[in-house]
């Protein structure tokens, strides 16, 4: 098999060989033969990737020191929680936190890339002053909270039972010019686990309303071999990537530092020759809840495994 990543020049081949080539790449990588993304710049040129940090295990550090400290690993933004339970932001005063936070960052060049909250429905409390709060300062895109199956319960009916929820949230995305996006998770109560019902979902839903955050880690696990295939079926919808890796104990999937694991990193190499630009974020959820300088070296020895297979 040629590899096209071979320094040889194209006169030396024919338009047969070349054909071959491709071909024969595809068979092995079959998620490089796939569309543009929705956020990607002009064909042939591939726009500048925003890298945010995921600051879920940060909440010691003020505003300002955790901008400084986000700034220094080089990141672009952060993937900042506005959660309830156990957001570094809460919902019931994200309008007026919001606005000091985005201060804090902008003064180290960041920016606020994905609000991440547990907003599942529109008629939720607190759901669109949440959002509005978000666009008015600049947001473009929050993840939204995991939707759950009751598996005593036949599956399609509860699925379609979803469908109103999902379009009343797009509505209301369109209305305040902000995106969602939903992470694929594996495990057996999680919607959108093997992908082919959050395609189902999200079909008739343009990508800049409602779109997929993927996650490698969890298609990986939840099908094996196969995940490049389900990877081509949310792959028109996709809009950001989670990056982290894993590893099985004990017939389980455990969370592990990025490199340590099973991860394929070739996907993150033919991701850089993509031309998709919009978020990739870094997590380090194999650290439990602890010290903030130990996440922030997690952060550190992620990010740079990740910019190393982002070379190729």
């Amino acid at each position: 098999m040629i590899d096209p990543r071979t320094s040889l020049s194209r006169r030396q081949f024919s338009c047969a060989a070349l054909a071959a080539t491709a071909g024969a790449v595809a068979a092995t990588r079959p998620w490089t033969r796939l569309a543009a993304a929705p956020s990607a710049t002009v064909a042939g040129q591939a726009g500048p990737r925003r890298y945010c940090a995921f600051i879920k295990f940060l909440q010691e550090l003020s505003y300002d020191e955790l901008a400084e400290r986000i700034a220094e690993l080089g990141f672009d933004g952060v993937e900042a929680t506005v959660r309830t339970a156990d957001g570094y932001l809460k919902p019931a005063t994200a309008a007026v936190e919001l606005p000091k936070f985005k201060r804090a960052l902008e003064k180290q060049g960041l920016e606020i890339t994905i609000l991440t909250t547990d907003i599942l429905s529109a008629a939720q409390p607190e759901a669109e002053t949440t959002l509005r709060a978000a666009a008015d300062n600049g947001v473009k895109h929050y993840r939204i909270g995991f939707h759950r199956y009751d598996v005593k319960q036949p599956i399609e009916p509860q699925l379609e039972a979803l469908r109103p929820t999902i379009d009343a949230l797009a509505a209301l995305n369109r209305k305040l010019g902000i995106s969602a996006l939903y992470q694929n998770h594996c495990g057996a109560t999680f919607v959108g686990a093997t992908f082919w019902d959050l395609r189902s979902l999200l079909k008739d839903v343009p990508p800049e309303e409602i779109g997929c955050v993927y996650d490698l880690r969890h298609a990986m696990v939840e099908a094996g071999e196969a995940w490049p295939l389900l990877y081509q079926l949310i792959r028109p919808h996709v809009q950001a990537y989670s990056v982290k890796d894993f590893v099985w104990s004990k017939g389980k999937s455990a969370h592990a530092a990025l490199g340590e694991g099973l991860l394929d990193r070739r996907f993150f190499q033919d991701l850089a020759k993509s031309e998709f630009a919009g978020p990739i974020s870094v997590h380090v959820e194999y650290l439990k809840p602890g010290p903030a300088e130990e996440h922030l070296a997690a952060l550190r020895r992620d990010f740079n495994t990740l910019r190393e297979w982002m070379k190729g």
